[in-house]
């Protein structure tokens, strides 16, 4: 079973995921983080996420490795934090091949990430932004890792069962059934 939940900044998505994960895996829940703390403001995010999560996850962190940890990995339930990470740092590490390049490079790791998907009996819940509502970026990269991310997540929301939007801490549901949590 994928659940893939989306939403804009701060919109509660990766509570609810953790919400979900708590209430599909308690003990046994192996959380796969994607991003790095590049910056001082980004290792502050990175331990809030850290501090609301119970202790008995394992966490692994993967810039590039999101499918071989899929595989390799021993729990049942599995929560990607998240998605958009992992396009980012697809987009970065081809930024300087160009546009096309870097549609091309995500979207085969992308693509392999949904056939995994396709085939796995682990439960997987994978957070994603949702970045088409917001304005045109003004850079060439934030335009190309801008479409990068909304062709992902159309590729990942085709395979998964379910999909809900987060919209102001409050899910909506786009496909499929989500449990009840709170």
């Amino acid at each position: 079973m994928t659940y893939l939940i989306t939403g804009g900044a701060r919109s509660g998505k990766s509570s609810y995921a953790e919400a979900l994960a708590l209430n599909l895996g308690k003990d046994e829940v192996l959380y796969i983080a994607t991003l790095e703390p590049s910056d001082k403001e980004m290792q502050t995010r990175i331990a809030r996420h850290k501090s609301r999560r119970p202790e008995r996850w394992r966490t692994v962190e993967t810039k590039f490795d999101l499918v071989k940890e899929l595989e390799e990995c021993k729990e049942n339930i599995v929560l990607i934090d998240c998605l958009s990470g992992f396009v980012t740092n697809l987009v970065l590490q081809h930024e300087h091949s160009g546009e096309d390049v870097v549609i091309t490079k995500t979207l085969e790791a992308v693509e392999d990430l949904a056939r995994m998907l396709e085939a796995t009996s682990k439960t997987i819940i994978m957070v994603t932004n949702e970045v088409g509502y917001s304005v045109v970026p003004e850079y060439s990269l934030g335009r190309w890792f801008r479409d990068a991310l909304g062709l992902a997540n159309q590729r990942v929301a085709k395979v998964a069962d379910a999909v809900v939007i987060v919209v102001v801490g409050i899910p909506q549901v786009l496909k499929g059934r989500f449990p009840n949590v709170e």
